[in-house]
């Protein structure tokens, strides 16, 4: 049985995660005109709350109906947009996109909200079996069926993880707004008001971008006000930021996945 206290630990991991979500759905103030809606942390924000709450029976929130619906909802979203992306770029978006990863995510937490089952005390009857629902701690800590499509999911999860910390490491996503391309001259150029243009040929560069817009649109386009936004904001809504959001929940979501199979 996993220690409690490493589950608090990674609970409170994915608090801060969701702390950190809010922070940049806030900053990128996607309710205002020219604002920036960024669905990936709108994905992190409520994938965050709901793992906390499966780790830590105290910070449950959503019914695990609600959360199945969430998730299917996300796995959907995601679906689309890597194909979008398959047809426009081939199948490569699926080993080095921006939305597979996402797609990865969502369909992980919905098999987990699906597959999870309480084990059987002794003397209960089999039907009472598949009741379920989703925690991981506590004398009630529950399994997954189907542990071989855990496991595939858990490594594929690992193996995102560790190309997106070899990304880091290398410098590839920046901790600021971008000004200048990541794919070259030839990509398609988006006008942000205020700025250059910026590229989106490849994955990286569409973060650039919606980091670019995202600070662009929280001062108003008004370059003074830029400039004093552009220290928290700008950081906030950097494109390092997501993915090292991305990397704690992928990790998080391999570590759950293998301790309940």
């Amino acid at each position: 049985m996993t220690p409690a206290w490493l589950l608090d630990i990674v609970a409170g991991v994915m608090l801060a995660v969701a702390a950190l979500s809010a922070a940049r759905l806030v900053a990128a103030r996607p309710w205002a005109r020219g604002g920036v809606v960024i669905d990936t942390d709108v994905a992190h924000l409520l994938m965050s709350i709901a793992m906390a709450g499966m780790l830590a029976p105290r910070l449950r929130t959503l019914p695990d109906t609600a959360w199945e619906i969430i998730f299917g909802l996300l796995a959907a979203w995601f679906a689309v947009r890597v194909t979008r992306d398959a047809r426009r770029s081939g199948v490569r978006v699926l080993a080095g996109g921006h939305c597979a990863p996402h797609l990865v995510h969502s369909a992980s937490m919905l098999y987990m909200a699906l597959a999870m089952t309480a084990p059987i005390p002794a003397g209960t009857a089999p039907a009472a079996a598949g009741a379920g629902g989703m925690g991981m701690s506590g004398t009630s800590a529950m399994t997954l069926r189907y542990p071989t499509l855990a496991l595939l999911f858990a490594f594929i999860l690992v193996g995102y993880s560790i190309w997106d910390l070899d990304q880091l490491s290398g410098r590839r996503y920046a901790f600021g707004a971008a000004r200048v391309s990541l794919a070259g001259a030839a990509a398609p150029a988006i006008r942000v008001p205020g700025l250059p243009a910026l590229a989106a040929a490849s994955p990286q560069a569409n973060d650039q971008a919606v980091a670019a817009g995202a600070t662009a649109a929280a001062s108003g386009g008004d370059p003074a006000e830029d400039h004093a936004a552009g220290g928290t904001s700008t950081f906030l809504l950097a494109p390092a930021v997501t993915v090292g959001c991305r990397i704690a929940m992928g990790v998080a979501m391999a570590f759950m996945l293998f301790i309940a199979i």
